[in-house]
């Protein structure tokens, strides 16, 4: 079946939300005007019981269905913008210097609000559907601190899925894959710690700024020698910071950079040799180093069956010629992934069209992708709750 109808008699209104949440951004866990709106609005339809502050700031609207049913599935929302300044000029643009809505959780947000509004309307389900809310997606763990919230217990989920946008996909299409579709994305970070001196008399330092170009050329044999050629790993040097004028060797370097990868395998395995290559160098080199590796949120891994439930609802939204169910993975993270270690799921990644990228100051949020995005909400919670 195609685009839902009440989804398509909700697009000018959804779209007006949209717009003032993107003019209104919020960062992280203060998203306090962003939880308040949603609030209202789930207060407005009728949803049977609305929780704020899981998580801190996260809110859960509980809807249930006509019929008996004991399951609950979650779908869930990211409400959080991102530390940027907005440059695409559109009228509904940030009026918050320094924030903007430069991922789409705008969007992700009011089309699960569309979402609720029908459920609460329609009610065509056995069960409950908890619709998820959640604060600091970027970078803040929001998703572990709903789940250390009580989210999966307090609420009964049984299953949860999510849904982002994803520019390069035609507005109008879904893609999905089983297992990764998203990375770990951990980060790491290597002071060395040498001997400086006069740069015309090198042979009387231990120069960090030499050890650490060795460093950065050396941590790519991680991916290109280390890890199996079938395995995707990207070991990335994002930051080098040494040194205050030109005739100087300093006495320390600090490099800092990213890990992506798609399997737990893979990730220790890169933690592993980033020490073991960054230990041997120093000792090859007689300088000494301290090494902060971060691991973040896990990859983000769908589950079969519940792939396979996504599939069928989004299939029947927009049609399988218009559904890839092999996606290449992104080495982008997502915390999403908590919500999956938690509990069976899928996360699938809905049309954005030919816009900017995400994170950047030109993205905008394709409002023309709102009623496939509640019609895809809709049919998962019918369909999973169907008996």
């Amino acid at each position: 079946m195609p685009i839902i109808n009440r989804a398509a008699e909700l697009q000018a209104e959804v779209t007006e939300w949209r717009r003032h949440l993107h003019q209104h951004p919020e960062i992280l866990y203060d998203v306090q005007d962003t939880a308040a709106f949603v609030e209202a609005r789930l207060r407005d339809f009728g949803v049977d019981e609305v929780v704020t502050g899981i998580g801190r700031t996260g809110v859960v609207g509980l809807i249930h269905g006509r019929g008996p049913g004991s399951r609950t599935i979650g779908l869930r929302a990211d409400m959080d913008a991102l530390p940027l300044d907005e440059v695409t000029g559109k009228p509904w643009s940030s009026t918050t210097s320094g924030k903007m809505h430069a991922c789409g959780h705008d969007g992700h947000t009011s089309m699960l609000l569309g979402a609720a509004r029908h459920l609460a309307e329609t009610r065509n389900f056995n069960g409950t559907v908890a619709v998820i809310f959640q604060p600091a997606e970027e970078g803040g763990a929001g998703a572990l601190a709903m789940i250390q919230d009580g989210l999966m217990e307090r609420f009964s989920i049984d299953e949860v899925y999510g849904m982002h946008n994803m520019p390069g996909i035609p507005v109008g299409q879904f893609a999905i894959r089983r297992g990764g579709i998203m990375a770990a994305p951990d980060k790491f970070t290597v002071t060395i710690k040498g001997r400086g001196g006069h740069a015309a008399q090198p042979h009387r330092t231990v120069d960090p700024i030499l050890i650490g170009a060795q460093l950065v050329g050396t941590l790519q044999t991680i991916a290109a020698r280390n890890a199996d050629p079938l395995s995707s790993v990207v070991v990335s040097v994002t930051r080098f910071q040494a040194g205050t004028t030109h005739n100087i060797i300093p006495d320390s370097a600090v490099l800092g950079g990213t890990v992506r990868s798609l399997s737990e395998e893979v990730r220790d395995l890169a933690e592993t040799r980033i020490r073991q290559i960054v230990e041997g160098t120093m000792l090859a080199h007689g300088a000494t180093a301290e090494i902060e590796y971060e691991r973040n949120c896990p990859v983000t891994t769908n589950h079969d069956r519940e792939t396979e439930n996504a599939i069928r609802a989004a299939s029947d939204v927009v049609g399988p010629k218009n559904l890839d169910v092999e996606v290449e993975p992104s080495m982008a993270g997502e915390d999403f992934a908590y919500m999956l270690k938690s509990r069976p799921g899928a996360f699938i990644f809905i049309g954005n069209g030919d816009s900017a990228p995400l994170h950047n100051p030109a993205y905008d949020f394709a409002d023309d992708a709102i009623a496939y995005g509640i019609s895809y909400w809709v049919r998962l919670a019918e369909q999973r709750l169907s008996d």
